[in-house]
């Protein structure tokens, strides 16, 4: 373990991905960081955990049980504690080729993106198409309305916002996209699937609120363009899991001279007299080590730390439901995809908000 030093410019609690991407950017940029987290592994709760894990932290199992041992070697398992998928010409993939992070990580790429019409046994699953020819054998809308369709799409690609020419005769300022859908009839079937499979809204509320017409149009180009990038799926994913994402920037946080310490509890954050930051006491223990562990304080001005370092400072949103499901099939009516993203509009299982599953082998 590197010496610590008396002062840092930011100390970053917390090994999430955002937490290490900005702890590697700011090494980069010569920042003196100190990055420390309470935990034995990286990833905080975006971590990737082998079934053993897995099981012992969320599967309830009573003593003297080993539910894991039936599914072979446990550190074949990486399960991503939050699944997301990586748009593959999104924010985050240009934040990685740009650090350079890419030569720590292998990706591979999802196999399609696929949504539900209809719900219960009347339910349909159609693959969201990826070239022409998908597009004019799907089955997610009519022939006359796979036109109208086509013509939206291609608005969106020449759309400029400061070109009044290409708004469509729309104050974008004042319009919703309810006024683009109708301005080219799309059906409803469609305002689903352009929302939520392409846009990747969470609900319709998007529709009707105003001024988020020009929002929407980059989210569908982001995925046009992330289509367009590898060809078959919008979506790349780290090949051992989401974990790999915050360790890749840890490493280039660590070649820029950044100090990283985990299974290290913070005991208290300092002040000044002024009531700003001005360190922390925290205390360093190795795994499963018996007593008090090294403890230390060092200086800083800065604390950058997931939220749940200061439960008192957070300000609670929203809530988002999570399931893990250990399947021995593929998902059915998806061709036997080994890697998939099946989107559920709200509108099809009537809630507020729609449902997002993925499926990683």
């Amino acid at each position: 373990m590197d010496e610590i030093a008396p002062e840092y410019d930011v100390v970053v609690l917390g090994t999430g991905l955002t937490e290490c991407v900005l702890s590697g950017v700011l090494s980069v940029k010569g920042k003196k960081v100190l990055h420390i987290d309470r935990n034995d592994h990286y990833g905080g709760e975006a971590a990737s955990v082998n079934i053993e894990t897995l099981f012992k932290t969320y599967g309830n199992v009573r003593p003297g049980e080993e539910p894991w041992k039936k599914y072979g070697r446990v550190n074949d398992w990486n399960v991503d504690l939050i699944p997301k998928l990586l748009m593959s010409n999104g924010e985050l993939t240009n934040i990685l080729v740009s650090t350079d992070v890419t030569r720590y990580l292998e990706f591979r790429q999802i196999a399609g993106s696929y949504v539900q019409q209809g719900e219960g046994p009347k339910a349909t699953v159609a693959k969201v198409p990826s070239d022409a020819g998908e597009a004019l054998r799907s089955s997610l809308m009519g022939l006359f309305e796979k036109r109208r369709a086509k013509k939206f799409l291609e608005w969106v690609g020449e759309f400029k916002e400061d070109d009044p020419s290409t708004h469509q005769g729309l104050n974008l300022s004042a319009a919703t996209m309810k006024d683009v859908y109708d301005k080219f009839g799309l059906e409803a079937t469609t305002r689903d699937f352009v929302g939520h499979s392409m846009a990747l809204f969470p609900s319709d509320d998007y529709i009707t609120a105003k001024g988020r017409v020009i929002e929407t149009i980059n989210r569908i180009r982001l995925y046009v363009n992330s289509m367009a990038r590898y060809g078959k799926s919008p979506y790349i994913y780290p090949l051992y899991g989401l974990g790999e994402l915050p360790q890749g920037f840890a490493r280039l946080s660590a070649i820029y001279g950044g100090t990283y310490m985990l299974n290290t509890s913070v005991d208290e954050v300092l002040y000044d007299e002024n009531g700003k930051v001005s360190g922390i006491r925290a205390t360093m223990k190795e795994r499963d080590e018996a007593g008090e562990g090294m403890k230390f304080t060092t200086k800083t001005t800065k604390i950058i730390a997931d939220p749940s370092y200061f439960p008192n400072k957070v300000k609670i949103t929203g809530y988002v439901l999570r399931a893990i499901c250990i399947l021995k099939h593929p998902i059915d009516k998806t061709d036997g995809s080994d890697s998939l993203q099946l989107i559920i509009p709200q509108s099809q299982v009537g809630r507020k908000h729609g449902k997002y599953p993925s499926q990683i082998l």
